[in-house]
């Protein structure tokens, strides 16, 4: 006989103000913001989004055409007359931004790459390349990533994007931006010296401030290994008294192996994995102990602005059959338990993490449920991650107390206020995408410190059965060419869906109500209180 678990929240225990960590985004391919469906997919979003997202695109200093590609893009800002003289053509800037405040959200600007005109000679003999029909140049191919061989003209062409999106979008609007230098640049992103990326990073916060002083500067945005870069950049910034108002890194829950694989299609996963948890919250509790050795800066917003369970976000079932998580309902719960992590870990640092930014977006030109990381599929289908973020939505501004009793590990919860409405999320949750099962566990959810009266319960699900357009369209044989009234069965099915009618209860004083977990699954429970 299976124990019934329990969760008891205390409404009136307040735990102090709940932080909307999840409440930022960003991908590759900038050139993807501006198309029907990106636009779509933005909109869609800040319709439901409680507070404006921080959206994080690479590659606004890339040179090229605009053409939208699989992790690359270009913005095309930066030119060069036969002089030399720099000029400056935002008309990509002004499309991707337009798009991204329109939809009621606020962009982190990740001032990076390096331009054609900038690239340094040493480069075009330093990176091996040979030209292949199906690739572009070499600058595509790896110049891009080398220091820029004018500091100056560079930090010239910072101020000039300053510059234009305070005069086109106002200070109202870009007071919520934040400007960050380049991306892990500990890696490859950044083929030059830690020393040149300090520099690069004075010249840049000064052309920032210069233009605009209540400007939000910050970096360095490594990876999750790049501790030992983090230091030395804080202490570089310590010792020439540089403004750092954000710190920034990341993590990856996953580096499948092999991480591609060739073969027929459908074939299954080599070797089964997961994204694993642990990995991405031992990776965040290290830099935020690196951040907690700088009092100066360890009080300033941590931004983990790639927070994501596996690389690479391009990638999807037909490369490796275990991207498959990311068309399912595990990954919105991994999501949820991930997020209720890292605000138990923001607890034992200084140093707290802000933003965990998920890196995932919209993709063109996919098939149907590519398995990309992604909110949204071919046709602009929202898959179940997109219902996680509109859960989290429903949460209130003020944590509650919630505390488990004979709970399973994998059972966890999270309990907020918001006036006269009290938002529960339950979840069960295995870092193992393969653990699904159908049994369930029973877990009583009781509520205490309610006011007496009557009140309303709401009851929202995601599972297998409920808010999953995967399995809608799995149901109806996978088409790849999906007639409109596939389309209208699949759409419907799309959005965060409700478990049963919603139920007027009279509380005195508390509330006890049953929910029957599968493997994976997402409760959410909102009461409001009426009259």
């Amino acid at each position: 006989m299976t124990q019934t678990a329990r969760v008891t929240v205390n409404a009136a225990a307040d735990l102090g103000p709940l932080d909307r960590i999840w409440a930022s985004l960003g991908y590759d391919e900038i050139n993807w913001t501006y198309t029907p469906q990106g636009s779509r997919t933005l909109r869609t979003i800040g319709a439901f989004a409680e507070t404006p997202y921080h959206v994080r695109p690479h590659n606004i200093f890339t040179s090229g055409t605009g053409l939208g590609l699989p992790h690359w893009g270009s913005g095309n800002v930066y030119h060069e007359d036969a002089d030399g003289t720099p000029y400056y053509d935002f008309t990509i800037a002004d499309l991707t931004y337009d798009a991204i405040v329109n939809a009621g959200h606020h962009p982190l600007v990740e001032l990076g790459f390096t331009p054609l005109a900038l690239v340094p000679e040493y480069a075009k003999t330093d990176f091996a390349y040979e030209g292949s029909p199906s690739l572009y140049s070499e600058y595509e191919a790896g110049w891009w990533s080398y220091p820029p061989k004018d500091f100056g003209k560079f930090a010239g062409l910072v101020a000039a994007l300053v510059e234009h999106v305070l005069d086109r979008y106002g200070s109202d609007e870009v007071e919520h931006w934040l400007w960050e230098l380049w991306n892990e640049p500990d890696i490859t992103y950044w083929r030059g010296t830690p020393e040149q990326y300090h520099d690069l990073y004075e010249q840049t916060a000064k052309a920032i401030r210069a233009v605009y002083p209540a400007a939000k500067v910050g970096g360095p945005a490594v990876t999750g290994g790049g501790d030992a870069f983090l230091r030395d950049f804080l202490q570089a910034c310590a010792d020439r008294d540089l403004p750092v108002d954000f710190v920034s890194f990341h993590t990856k829950g996953a580096h499948f192996t092999p991480w591609r694989t060739y073969g027929p299609i459908g074939s299954p996963a080599p070797v089964q994995q997961s994204p694993l948890t642990a990995k991405m919250l031992r990776e965040i509790h290290t830099a935020l102990t690196v951040i907690d050795e700088f009092p100066q800066y360890a009080g300033k917003p941590v931004i983990v602005d790639e927070c994501d369970a596996s690389v690479p976000a391009h990638w999807g079932i037909y490369d490796n059959a275990n991207f498959a998580y990311r068309n399912t309902e595990y990954y919105p719960v991994f999501q949820a338990q991930l997020m209720k992590q890292i605000l138990e870990l923001n607890e034992r640092h200084t140093a707290k993490v802000r933003e965990a930014t998920t890196w995932s977006f919209s993709m063109e030109g996919e098939r149907y449920f590519e398995g990309t990381r992604s909110f949204v599929t071919a046709s602009g289908i929202e898959k179940p991650l997109m219902n996680a973020y509109r859960a989290f939505a429903r949460l209130g501004d003020r944590r509650l107390s919630a505390v488990g009793i004979d709970l399973p590990d994998e059972i966890d919860a999270i309990a907020s206020r918001e006036g006269s409405s009290i938002s529960v999320l339950v979840w069960r949750h295995s870092d193992d995408q393969y653990a699904a099962d159908g049994a369930t566990i029973p877990v009583d959810l009781e509520l205490e410190g309610l006011e007496p009266g009557r009140w309303t319960v709401e009851h929202f699900r995601i599972d297998r059965d409920h808010s999953n357009s995967h399995t809608i369209w799995q149901a109806l044989g996978s088409p790849q060419d999906p007639t409109p009234e596939q389309l209208a069965a699949i759409t419907a099915r799309q959005g965060l869906e409700r478990l049963c009618d919603d139920t007027p209860i009279d509380v005195d004083p508390g509330y006890l109500l049953t929910l029957e977990l599968p493997l994976p699954s997402l409760s959410l429970v909102v009461l409001t209180k009426l009259g």
